[in-house]
């Protein structure tokens, strides 16, 4: 299992609008995760930052279905006007997602 974490940034006063978007997630998008794998996922708010984290099994094809994605480009999308990231053409975000270093880990 592979566990992956990143960090995005929140717009200033966006949280309550940030917040209210996940709480009604698109089943479309939550169908997306299921199918590229990705579980156990989180994201936690401190200032303006977001960190994410997911497990998966294979992070190389939890990218590719994600990349695939008509829904994952449109909720990108959706979500540009609240998190000030870079929105690449291809519908993902300008985050590396093995950015974050791992420097403890307890099972």
């Amino acid at each position: 299992m592979e566990r992956i974490a990143f960090k995005l940034k929140l717009k200033n006063g966006m949280e309550e609008e940030y917040k209210k978007r996940h709480d009604e997630i698109w089943p479309e998008m939550t169908e997306i995760l299921n199918d590229a794998g990705i579980h156990n996922y989180s994201i936690w708010l401190l200032g303006n930052d977001l960190f994410g984290y997911y497990e998966t099994e294979d992070i190389e094809y939890a990218v590719k279905i994600q990349k695939e994605s008509d829904v994952v480009l449109k909720w990108n999308e959706y979500m540009s006007n609240v998190i000030d990231s870079i929105l690449l053409d291809d519908g993902s975000y300008y985050a590396d997602v093995n950015s974050m270093e791992c420097m403890f880990y307890h099972k």
